[in-house]
């Protein structure tokens, strides 16, 4: 009999339950991490070249509180420009125009009032 083998690189179809962003590490995706820091089931590790911030479920990036932080207006642009990558699904919310990641679709799908149900 043979044993089944396994590999590092084996499928695994579950959910993480995480999203993140990855930021430049300049003055403003520096700064940004700061505001995110503390913030329950959020992580946030700096590296010399970039800022990792890593969430469980969702994360909400209020630019009301980033720009009184950074000290000048700071706006959905402004942050993609600091923004190099992300996992999970990104939302820009219209009223507020801040912007949300969430791990799973089915929770941005119902955050944005979008049926994933199929059409017959």
């Amino acid at each position: 009999m043979s044993q089944a083998m396994t590999s590092d690189f084996d499928e695994n179809r579950t959910s993480s339950n995480m999203t993140g962003v990855t930021l430049m590490n300049n003055q403003n995706g520096y700064v940004i991490g700061k505001v995110m820091e503390g913030r329950e089931g959020i992580e946030v590790t700096e590296y010399p070249s970039m800022v990792r911030i890593d969430a469980q479920d969702r994360m909400e990036f209020d630019f009301e509180e980033i720009s009184e932080a950074i000290g000048e207006e700071f706006r959905q642009p402004d942050f993609e420009e600091v923004m190099s990558t992300h996992y999970g699904r990104m939302v820009i919310d219209d009223e507020t125009e801040n912007v949300l990641f969430f791990a799973n679709p089915e929770d941005a799908a119902e955050y944005i009032g979008f049926d994933l149900e199929p059409v017959e």
